[in-house]
């Protein structure tokens, strides 16, 4: 698995304002959205491109165009906060969905929806996930991926873990990790540190 660290001004600069605990909710959707662009932007370098004829107004060219119909993933709910930037980076993307609770006792990721072809055979396919923590749900959710075909998928994070990296890296599930910062460690809770807390809530409210 590559593990891409988007290194950049900017991010770090958008990062920052998703970590402070006193930004509010407006500044944290516009600061997750800013930092999802960034991030998909590169995530998006490895799609399947064919050559196009064009016609400008002096001449006869060839231009690159998106090859097939790319799939995103939000994993529910806080990757809903990465989906807008990714459909207008990619407009003509489809969208899948996967929806998982993390049991607060035992960290282990319950399914509660799943919205995806069911033939994934050849589809590039994007995974936005902004949390990699243990890895769990992550981990389920490319299982999930894997079940209909999929391979190579690239997967969209803000922040990491380094034990969920491990654990993705182990599954062998996917083929590219693109994050703006891995980050120290998981505490008792599997709450990463120093983290942003919990990204769901801050992008729409406690549950």
């Amino acid at each position: 698995m590559d593990i891409i660290v988007v290194d950049h001004p900017l991010v770090g600069d958008r990062l920052r304002t998703l970590r402070d605990s006193a930004t509010d909710t407006a500044g944290f959707r516009a600061a997750m959205d800013a930092l999802g662009t960034m991030l998909c932007y590169e995530a998006f370098r490895s799609i399947p491109t064919t050559e196009v004829p064009v016609t400008t107004p002096v001449a006869e060219t060839t231009g690159v165009a998106v090859d097939g119909v790319p799939l995103v993933v939000p994993v529910l709910r806080a990757g809903l906060g990465l989906l807008d930037p990714a459909t207008r980076l990619l407009p003509g993307a489809q969208v899948g969905f996967v929806g998982l609770a993390r049991d607060e006792e035992t960290h282990v990721p319950v399914s509660y929806l799943c919205s995806l072809p069911d033939d994934l055979s050849g589809r590039h396919v994007v995974v936005l996930d902004p949390m990699l923590a243990t890895g769990g749900s992550l981990v389920s959710t490319l299982e999930t991926l894997a079940e209909r075909g999929a391979t190579g998928v690239t997967v969209v994070c803000v922040l990491c873990a380094p034990e969920g990296i491990e654990t993705v890296r182990a599954s062998g599930l996917a083929a590219r990790l693109v994050t703006a910062t891995v980050d120290d460690r998981l505490d008792d809770d599997a709450f990463i540190v120093p983290g942003l807390g919990d990204a769901g809530d801050r992008l729409f409210g406690p549950r």
